[in-house]
């Protein structure tokens, strides 16, 4: 039986058979109790979040009538206004100006939920809407709202009707008690001194429909509390038969500590929450059974369980024509991925169908041909390398060069300038043996600064009229191993396509660095002609397609040697790397290296 058992699960399809029978059935039943577990809190979470949602949205619509409402309050800043209640001799025009004005804002804000616009000053004389001037009492407005609006005189009071300290209209008007009034201070623009105050009465009505008119699942309702939690708006229809949830489960709510709760005081759970008004300083209070929120959750528990015990079934019956189609494409693959690592890069499979393994054949496919890509490029590479050193070579030990330096020599022997000779010739001597190296690709900046200075000598001897130069390179980047040979070109582009054409001396500065990056950078810059937009364009795009423009016949070094810089630090150091160009007309040429930072061993 053992024997049996091993043969069978030492192949793929026996494995994959042993994996359905033990894993499939465990998972699927797991799944289905996670799903359950969080199919119900997630759907007791979002109708909690519905149900929040629902009561941020009555908050901004009560909020945005209010807002709407005490728009009204910038009569209070109009100069008839003002006088009217600084004055005590106005006259019938003035007051039916007023009330031309309360008129024309009322329209422009079109707000029907407006009961009557009431303005007093503090000695009792004010006018409103409905009334006219009319003179009252100075203990009218001495209660506690005027007082407190005088602590605080940038309060707005929102008070409503059923309220302990709802006011009357003082005018002596009579209307429905179903309003609310809507109190702020009117003070004198220059002292701020308060000299009277504003009143807005507004149906309540308007409020009350948001009790009425919103319902939360079957059963749930809301309803309106002021700042210490007594009732001030409740749906007209919902008696108080002990709903309510009480005052201690609703004072955390009030006060923000807690967004929802439930309260279970009432015998069956309900969901509880709260939401404060920020411009009327209210709350609205939600209650509605828990089992309502939670409905949608048990019903889905049946739909799971079915759904696991037929996912069992259909596994199981899959198995055997999955296990088929699955194990004979891999044995194919299998044979060609053993005949590519033997170095048989011809090696291909033929993808049958659109699914993964066919997918994972393709990929493999694409991954021979990548390789075979990069073993064509690696050589290509290398090619262009060694080109690009002899090209570089070429450049550094030009005829031209040459002759023109033995002909300085014979020209300072003739005038005998003896000592100009032997610097000369110690110059050229010891540039041809740097730039040679031994063949070596690698010196040290010390030492490419050396053949630079070299080759500046010679060519200030042969252009002492227009040349002039400066070396300014950190001590702490002159051991450090670079790429031979790249600052000379970059010189002799600077001397013979900058400084050569142009009038008066030209100065060439060559400075060295180490950035922030820890990466070497060296900077060639001159004050020659420099160059226009569209020929910087034109070099700057041949430098990104690491193009090398062909030399013609007559063309010194300095015509490619900016291009053949390019593309051996590319090559060597990465296309990360390499030369940045920079230059105005008549104002000169900057030129830019940056390479990273290479230890001894690394070269």
């Amino acid at each position: 039986m053992l024997t049996i058992f091993c043969r069978i699960t030492s192949s793929l399809r026996g494995k994959l058979l042993l994996m359905f029978i033990c894993l499939t059935c465990l998972p699927l039943i797991s799944v289905g109790l996670i799903s359950y577990q969080k199919s119900y809190n997630t759907l007791l979470q979002n109708s909690k979040s519905a149900t929040l949602l629902l009561s941020d949205q009555v908050i901004r619509d009560m909020d945005n009538l209010f807002m709407e409402t005490r728009k009204l309050l910038e009569l209070e800043k109009n100069p008839s206004v003002l006088q009217f209640l600084f004055s005590q001799n106005d006259t019938y025009r003035n007051a039916k100006d007023i009330l031309k004005t309360m008129g024309s804002y009322r329209q422009t804000y079109q707000n029907d939920n407006v009961l009557n616009v009431t303005m007093i000053n503090t000695y009792g004389r004010g006018i409103s809407e409905r009334k006219g001037v009319f003179q009252v009492n100075l203990t009218s407005i001495s209660g506690p709202p005027f007082q407190s609006l005088l602590k605080q005189t940038d309060t707005v009071l929102n008070l409503p009707s059923s309220g302990a300290s709802a006011l009357r209209p003082l005018d002596g008007s009579r209307y429905k008690d179903h309003y609310i009034s809507i109190v702020s201070t009117i003070k004198q623009r220059v002292t701020h001194e308060v000299i009277g105050y504003m009143i807005i009465d507004l149906d309540d009505r308007t409020v009350q429909q948001f009790c009425d008119q919103v319902t939360i699942g079957k059963s749930g309702f809301l309803y309106i509390v002021d700042e210490a939690g007594r009732p001030i708006f409740k749906p007209a229809a919902l008696a108080d038969n002990g709903l309510f949830p009480q005052a201690e489960v609703l004072a955390p709510l009030i006060q923000g500590t807690e967004k929802h709760s439930i309260d279970t005081t009432a015998g069956k759970p309900r969901f509880v929450f709260a939401n404060r008004s920020p411009v009327t300083g209210w709350s609205i209070v939600g209650s509605v059974p828990l089992q309502e929120i939670v409905y949608d959750a048990n019903s889905i528990r049946k739909l799971i369980i079915v759904s696991v015990v037929l996912s069992i079934i259909f596994a199981i019956t899959l198995h055997y024509f999955l296990t088929k189609r699955l194990t004979l494409p891999l044995h194919i693959l299998k044979k060609k991925m053993q005949l590519a690592a033997s170095g048989f890069l011809e090696a291909k499979v033929t993808p049958t169908g659109k699914d993964e393994i066919s997918d994972l054949g393709k990929s493999f496919n694409s991954m021979i041909d990548k390789i075979r890509t990069l073993l064509d490029q690696s050589i290509r590479e290398q090619r262009e390398l060694k080109k690009a050193d002899l090209r570089a070579l070429q450049a550094q030990i030009h005829p031209h060069f040459l002759y023109n330096t033995l002909d300085s020599i014979l020209w300072l022997a003739e005038a005998g300038r003896k000592e100009q000779v032997i610097q000369v010739v110690l110059a050229l001597s010891r540039f041809f043996r740097i730039g040679l190296s031994k063949g070596k690709d690698w010196i040290t900046v010390d030492k490419e600064l050396e053949h630079l200075e070299n080759y500046l000598i010679i060519q200030q001897i042969r252009y002492r009229d227009i040349l002039d130069y400066e070396i300014d390179v950190d001590d702490n980047i002159r051991h450090l191993p670079i790429l031979k040979m790249i600052l000379q070109p970059l010189v002799e582009n600077a001397l013979y396509h900058g400084l050569k054409n142009k009038r008066g001396k030209g100065q060439i500065r060559v400075s060295g660095h180490i950035t922030a990056n820890r990466e070497i950078r060296l900077v060639v810059e001159d004050n020659g002609k420099g160059m226009p937009e569209s020929k910087l364009e034109e070099l700057r795009g041949e430098l990104r397609q690491l193009q090398i423009p062909e030399k013609t016949e007559n063309e010194v070094s300095g015509g490619f040697g900016l291009h053949n810089v390019h593309q051996r630090i590319c090559l060597y150091y990465g296309e990360a790397y390499g030369v940045l160009l920079e230059s105005r007309p008549t104002q000169g040429t900057k030129v830019t290296v940056t390479v990273p930072i290479r230890l001894e061993g690394d070269c």
